[in-house]
């Protein structure tokens, strides 16, 4: 990923949140979300929720193996907005409760 994570000119409000958020791995995503405070991931998720559906929809423009790159950041901020939704609507702590050491290992990753 470039230095500057460019996002489609359509969701450049989300420019803030995109070098902390437009993540590579859900590894990386699981590790920003657990060394977040909740204070960051409730601003993350009022950011993105009520914009989500339009950026799903301006993702599924493009087939997956030939994304623009602005496109890829955004979809990989949907992916972090999936596992930032569960600590900001169910938990209201970054990490599962009742549970150890919980990590995801990962085989491979989904594209992009």
């Amino acid at each position: 990923m470039s230095a500057t994570v460019t996002l489609p000119a359509a969701f450049s409000f989300l420019q803030p949140y995109a070098q902390r958020w437009s993540l590579e791995t859900e590894r990386a995503r699981w590790g920003a979300r657990m060394s977040s405070s909740m204070e960051d991931l409730q601003a993350y998720y009022d950011a993105i929720f009520p914009h989500v559906e339009e950026a799903i929809a301006y993702c599924d423009k493009f087939p997956l193996d030939a994304m623009p790159e602005d496109a890829v950041n955004l979809l990989r901020m949907i992916y972090s907005f999936i596992i930032v939704s569960f600590p900001v609507e169910l938990w209201h702590q970054p990490g599962v409760p009742d549970t150890a050491a919980t990590d995801f290992v990962r085989i491979s990753e989904p594209l992009p």
